[in-house]
């Protein structure tokens, strides 16, 4: 049973995710998945525009330059994992360009979209 605490926190999270969702198809990006699990790592929202599939962390904190500093190296890591696994399972996407993005969201601020937010390693 999940505490209250963590109750609150994955509602949290499943709400910035929806209003990440909201902010890039107003951007003009169209969804390819929400909440990519695989075994080896997660992936909050996968979305394309133009030529460029963004493989998108959404971090919801009490300020964004919290936000911007919780994506670390074992985060950056799982999301590589994911995305390999994505671009294996869909292999239109190989000629795309492919980058990591982020979408930071705190309590009162309008949500920031950063570009190339992180590397990917996918090598």
């Amino acid at each position: 049973m999940k505490s209250r605490s963590r109750e609150r926190a994955h509602r949290q999270g499943i709400f910035a995710e929806r209003l990440a969702v909201v902010i890039l198809r107003l951007k003009g990006y169209h969804i390819l998945a929400c909440r990519y699990r695989v075994r080896d790592g997660e992936i909050d929202i996968v979305a394309r525009r133009g030529d460029t599939v963004a493989f998108v962390e959404v971090k919801v904190r009490p300020t964004l330059d919290e936000a911007r500093t919780a994506i670390d190296f074992v985060k950056r890591r799982r999301i590589s994992r994911a995305a390999k696994t994505w671009l294996a399972s869909n292999p239109w996407a190989a000629p795309l360009t492919w980058r990591g993005d982020a979408v930071y969201i705190a309590p009162w601020r309008w949500p920031s979209h950063e570009i190339a937010a992180f590397g990917l390693d996918l090598g």
